[in-house]
């Protein structure tokens, strides 16, 4: 129960609650929690004292609105330094996720002129596309597209990549995957086959980041396209 004579607000008081609720398990992923009238009768506090906590709580990321059906438990986030490498299995170890693959496509592809360029590739060379959902816990996150010199990396065609591809390319081939070039990221909307494979709506935003990833030696691994839910992933910029 909230302390009406206590000297910290009511409206953090049920901001700590429900925030506590959330991380103790009380309160899980997907969740509805009560209206703000049944939160106000509960508690026996105005309207404006719950809008405020639970606003200051959807704007932290705890919860998420969903016009016309109310509020609930937002999935929580995998924080990642965009401008820094940290490959995804890290990001999720980092954030107390375990991670998981799905192999979707592991196929030869012919290169369009700038993969040429970007992989530094020779005139004869093809590409090795695979294409992966990752999971942090139970959920997706992101749909990966990567893509690799044939030539220099036909042995993965032969290797099983539900495990982690980076530990897999350090440990038993000796190419360490460092750093990243050139990075852009926006916002895109999630096609049907996108839909069908992060399990969202279609139209839902998405983020897409395209990079070339790079060894300690400057030469370049793979090129990276990944399409990441936005609810499950928070970029920080420092």
């Amino acid at each position: 129960m909230l302390r009406q004579d206590d000297k910290v607000p009511l409206y953090v008081q049920l901001k700590e609650s429900i925030r506590s609720s959330i991380l103790n398990g009380d309160l899980k992923y997907g969740e509805k929690i009560p209206t703000e009238i049944e939160l106000s009768e509960i508690h026996k506090i105005s309207r404006i004292t719950v809008r405020k906590a639970i606003l200051e709580l959807v704007e932290e990321g705890y919860l998420i609105k969903k016009q016309g059906k109310g509020t609930f438990v937002s999935k929580p986030k995998i924080e990642r330094k965009i401008v820094h490498f940290l490959s995804f299995s890290e990001a999720c170890k980092a954030n107390g996720l375990k991670v998981s693959s799905k192999v979707i496509k592991k196929e030869i592809v012919q290169p369009t002129p700038r993969d040429r360029e970007k992989l530094q590739l020779d005139v004869d060379d093809a590409m090795i596309y695979i294409q992966r959902v990752r999971y942090g816990g139970e959920s997706p996150v992101m749909l990966e597209n990567n893509y690799f010199s044939y030539k220099n990396f036909h042995f993965l065609l032969g290797e099983d990549l539900e495990k982690s591809l980076y530990r897999t390319l350090e440990e038993k081939h000796q190419i360490k995957p460092s750093h990243s070039g050139e990075l852009s990221l926006e916002i895109v909307r999630a096609t049907e086959d996108q839909t069908e494979l992060l399990k969202v709506a279609t139209g839902e935003p998405l983020f897409y980041m395209d990079t070339v990833i790079f060894d300690e030696n400057e030469r370049p691994v793979h090129i990276g396209k990944q399409y990441i839910i936005g609810e499950g992933y928070k970029f920080i910029l420092k």
